[in-house]
């Protein structure tokens, strides 16, 4: 028996739509910037070859034009079409069904992509497959916190004048709860880490008009099909100002960055020391009494 297919949380066929609108105007890319900033220092300080790197899912080739080298073959899975490009092969698809055979990357890296996919726990045994062994997974991709005081401001302007609150702000993943799917997904030596981003505006629509220009607006499948209401909207702004509103009448609005990295296994790895094999006692070590607990 098959397992049950995980929730379409997210409109897939949306997501794509609102990143090839957003590529199409004036695209907000500081956030992706500085991700892409931090990839490239990160992998810098791992002293070890990539020759074989799959970009997966990055919302613009700006990734992968930042890693090309001549001793790298760069192959980018792009969810909008791209025309072929010096330095990088670009493949069509989808972050939720990965179109590649087993060991065939040294490096999977993914920029702000992930967090928008239906079934994480299996896009990541994907990316582990695709891995030769010893192969290095780092991404990232947006965090719990990202855009609680929206959230926060959106649902107390709901329950105020309608009784209730609408799914407007996508959920996004604990730190917590990805380090334990690493794991889940077969990855060793796992490890997350977040950067939290506090970004300013002059007002709650200055935000929604960066989201929209980032592709990043409500892709929820059970999002309310009609629009927002002004009173509701007006509300919602000025709830956002009382509760998170600087004194000179400035907004803040969080991004929290969760940074993924793991390896797929190899024999070479460093294992953990099995249960009762120590050869010294905790105590010795720090230099302290043992003492008993009194049952």
């Amino acid at each position: 028996m098959h397992p049950p297919a995980p929730p379409k949380i997210f409109d897939r066929d949306l997501v794509r739509w609102r990143l090839e609108r957003a590529r199409g105007k004036a695209p907000v890319t500081f956030l992706l910037d500085r991700a892409v900033e931090d990839m490239t220092e990160r992998l810098g300080a791992v002293l070890r070859p990539f020759p074989r790197v799959l970009d997966l899912g990055t919302p613009t080739p700006q990734l992968a034009a930042e890693l090309g080298q001549a001793d790298r073959v760069i192959t980018r899975l792009s969810p909008l079409h791209e025309a072929p490009a010096p330095g990088w092969t670009s493949v069509t698809g989808d972050a939720e069904n990965l179109p590649f055979a087993p060991a065939s990357f040294d490096l999977v890296v993914s920029a702000l992509a992930l967090q928008s996919v239906n079934d994480l726990p299996g896009t990541l045994i994907q990316a582990r497959r695709a891995l030769a062994p010893d192969g290095l997974l780092m991404a990232c991709l947006f965090g719990g916190q990202t855009l609680n005081e929206l959230r926060t401001a959106f649902a107390a302007a709901e329950e105020e004048r309608m009784g209730g609150i609408s799914p407007r702000v996508a959920p996004f993943a604990d730190v917590r709860d990805l380090g334990a799917l690493m794991q889940r997904a077969g990855f060793a030596l796992p490890v997350t880490d977040v950067d939290s981003v506090m970004v300013r505006y002059p007002n709650m629509f200055a935000l929604m008009a960066d989201l929209r220009a980032m592709g990043a607006t409500n892709p929820l499948t059970e999002r309310l099909r009609r629009p927002a209401t002004r009173g509701l909207l007006m509300r919602a702004a000025q709830i956002y100002l009382e509760r998170f509103g600087d004194k000179d009448g400035r907004i803040r609005a969080t991004f929290e960055i969760v940074w993924l990295l793991g390896w797929a296994p190899h024999e070479s790895q460093q294992k953990p020391l099995a249960p009762g094999s120590a050869k010294m006692r905790l105590a010795d070590a720090l230099g302290v009494k043992e003492q008993k607990l009194e049952e």
